[in-house]
C-alpha cells in the first residue's frame, strides 16, 4: 500500500499510475487530514515527517520573574478599567438618547 499527495484525487490516480505502472489498482481517494500541502505543486509520495523538539528556555531569576508578574497585574487592571468605562458609556447612551428625543406638535 502506497501514499500518494496531490492536489486533487485525479492528479492522485495519474502520479499512481506514473509510478507503478498501468496495472495499478486505486483502492481508495481520500484527502489526508493534518498533512502539510504540497508546496512545489507536484505531487510526491508521503515522507515520514520528524518532530521539532522544542528548546528548553533558561530559566528566569526570581527579580525578572516578579517583574513580570507586576506588569502583568498593571495590565490587568488597565484592561479591568477599560471594560469598566466602555460598559458606563454605554450605559448612558440610551438614557441620552431619551433626553434628546424631540416629538414633533401639531398645530
Amino acid at each position: 500500500m502506497e501514499i500518494v499527495e496531490a492536489a486533487n484525487q485525479y492528479q492522485a490516480a495519474i502520479v499512481a499510475r506514473d509510478l507503478f505502472g498501468d496495472t495499478v489498482e486505486v483502492a481508495d481517494v481520500s484527502p489526508a487530514v493534518g498533512r502539510p500541502s504540497v508546496a512545489s505543486g507536484r505531487a510526491t509520495t508521503a515522507s515520514k515527517v520528524t518532530k521539532k523538539v522544542a528548546k528548553k528556555r533558561r530559566p528566569l531569576s526570581p527579580e525578572a520573574r516578579a517583574k513580570l508578574a507586576q506588569n502583568l497585574v498593571k495590565a490587568r487592571a488597565a484592561r479591568a478599567a477599560k471594560a469598566k468605562a466602555a460598559k458606563r458609556t454605554s450605559k448612558s447612551t440610551p438614557a441620552a438618547k431619551k433626553a434628546t428625543k424631540r416629538v414633533a406638535k401639531k398645530r
